[in-house]
């Protein structure tokens, strides 16, 4: 039988309360044939692929907008910002509709990735600091591994990889450069 303590607080809903807060949950997902994950605090809704509206010089990591419920939202292809190739829109390709915010201004950005797997719940214990060598992305990047059945699945530091700031400017610079490039050229 549970106890209640003096504060009317069963020592079953602390125990519960305590779990909750030793553990989280990621959204893994597959870029080419690697396994990401990022966790769910900021992810709004997973839609299928639609049709992209591209929008004239932004970098290649920006695909396009989409018209999300009245909201233009755009898309970025998280393959290409980690210096690889576009992501090819195939029959599993997802976005990831993330609510990102950045010194108090809140904004809608869609991730596009090759397919979503699962939503994984890891004790925060068993996220593991990232390694110092062999990744193949920017290591600020990354926020961690989770160690599966002997398989690391790279966790994203979502406030580096869509900072709005850094994603501004190379809009920004993607922008100028484009105006200021050679004619036929």
């Amino acid at each position: 039988m549970p106890s209640l303590s003096l504060n009317g607080e069963s020592s079953f809903a602390r125990l519960q309360q305590q779990e909750v807060v030793q553990s989280r949950q990621f959204l893994t997902f597959l870029l080419g044939e690697e396994m990401f994950a990022m966790p769910i605090d900021d992810i709004r809704e997973i839609i299928e692929f639609c049709s992209l509206t591209e929008v004239p010089l932004m970098p290649n990591f920006l695909r396009g907008v989409i018209n999300l419920r009245g909201a233009v939202v755009p898309v970025i292809d998280l393959s290409v910002r980690f210096g690889r190739t576009p992501t090819p829109v195939a029959k599993r390709t997802c976005i990831v509709i993330m609510e990102v915010t950045q010194d108090d201004h809140t904004m809608l950005l869609g991730v596009m990735v090759d397919a979503v797997r699962a939503v994984l719940t890891v004790e925060s214990e068993k996220v593991e600091p990232p390694l110092s060598f062999g990744a193949r992305l920017r290591a600020d990047f990354v926020e961690g591994m989770i160690n599966i059945k002997d398989r690391f699945i790279v966790v994203l530091d979502v406030g580096a990889v869509l900072s709005v700031d850094e994603l501004s400017s190379l809009m920004g610079m993607a922008a100028f450069e484009e105006l200021h490039a050679p004619p036929g050229g």
